[in-house]
């Protein structure tokens, strides 16, 4: 139950926190975990333990976190256009890199299928058209030279 504790106030903080903050599951849970913690002491060393204060600043506690996450480990800014950009450095950057880019070759490989598909097709209707006598030789050669420079 801890863990999902953890899971939802890291969510929310890097949510809070303009811009992607692509991070693996355990950091996402340990930057909720340690906030919140360090936050929830914080509002009970000042307040006592009936404080409602507990909550509030155990959820600044992990902004806080995603805050000093983002500056000394991505090193980028926290706010302006710079902070929108995807990071360059951090955890699990480069495995997030690599399966965008696997998905995005299949994306390619997918088009280029279905364009390879939609070039046969027309070809054949073209075809047929020149089989039923309605375009010319000169007519299909031209169409078809059209079509295949595509």
């Amino acid at each position: 139950m801890i863990m999902i504790f953890g899971f939802i106030t890291g969510s929310l903080a890097r949510l809070a926190v303009p811009g992607p903050d692509p991070m693996p599951v355990w950091l996402t849970i340990a930057i909720g975990l340690v906030g919140s913690g360090a936050g929830g002491a914080l509002a009970i060393a000042i307040w006592g333990r009936g404080t409602q204060a507990i909550g509030l600043l155990a959820f600044i506690g992990a902004v806080l976190l995603v805050i000093a996450y983002r500056r000394f480990v991505q090193k980028r800014p926290i706010v302006g256009p710079e902070a929108l950009k995807f990071p360059e450095r951090g955890f699990g950057i480069q495995r997030f890199t690599e399966r965008r880019q696997k998905l995005e070759d299949m994306v390619r490989k997918t088009q280029h299928e279905h364009a390879a598909a939609a070039t046969d097709e027309h070809l054949r209707k073209l075809s047929e058209l020149h089989d039923a006598g309605i375009l010319t030789d000169e007519e299909f050669e031209a169409k078809k030279t059209q079509l295949l420079a595509r």
